[in-house]
């Protein structure tokens, strides 16, 4: 599916295809973009394994995050996994960058992926973060959900590889992109 626009718009059809494909394949882990916690809220009972990806803390504001202590909280008692952590494709050397100017390699890898859309890039982003912190298995494909700006708008079927082994990442599939 190819969406004539990005954004938040596409959120509930973006799940309802990733949940489709998840059946269909038999996929039990879905790995989800969520800085408000309401796009993982859709998800949560649907599938075995959930598992939300917010933004690193202080990444709008420092020491912030901006996803609620009650959503959190609540997201945790639908046994939805919570991830916050360092973002895979930006990390220390966004910080490098901004202070030294320039490109590195890592920023260059992001932004090659977002040819293919913010949300695309996020996908790949998002699940070798929970394969590295051990919230989905190794060697097993996913679907992962990613979006533009607010809500979600892209999912792939992707089995990610550690962040140490980046480009053993294999997209089996991509479900809906802008």
């Amino acid at each position: 599916m190819y969406w004539k626009s990005a954004g938040h718009a596409h959120t509930e059809k973006t799940v309802e295809l990733a949940l489709r494909k998840a059946k269909e394949y038999g996929i039990k882990s879905i790995v989800v973009a969520s800085n408000s916690g309401k796009t993982a809220q859709l998800l949560a009972g649907k599938v075995e394994n959930v598992v939300c990806v917010t933004h690193a803390n202080g990444f709008k504001e420092p020491g912030v995050n901006e996803l609620s202590a009650e959503q959190r909280e609540l997201l945790i008692g639908k046994n939805v996994k919570v991830l916050t952590t360092t973002h895979v494709l930006s990390g220390a050397e966004r910080g490098i960058s901004r202070k030294f100017g320039g490109a590195y390699p890592v920023e260059i890898m992001a932004n090659t992926l977002k040819m293919f859309g913010q949300g695309v890039k996020v996908t790949v982003e998002i699940a070798v973060m929970a394969l590295d912190a051990g919230l989905i298995p190794y060697g097993e494909d996913i679907i992962a959900i990613g979006g533009t700006g607010q809500g979600a708008d892209a999912a792939v079927v992707i089995r990610p590889a550690h962040a140490a082994n980046i480009f053993d990442t294999y997209i089996a599939e991509i479900i809906c992109k802008p």
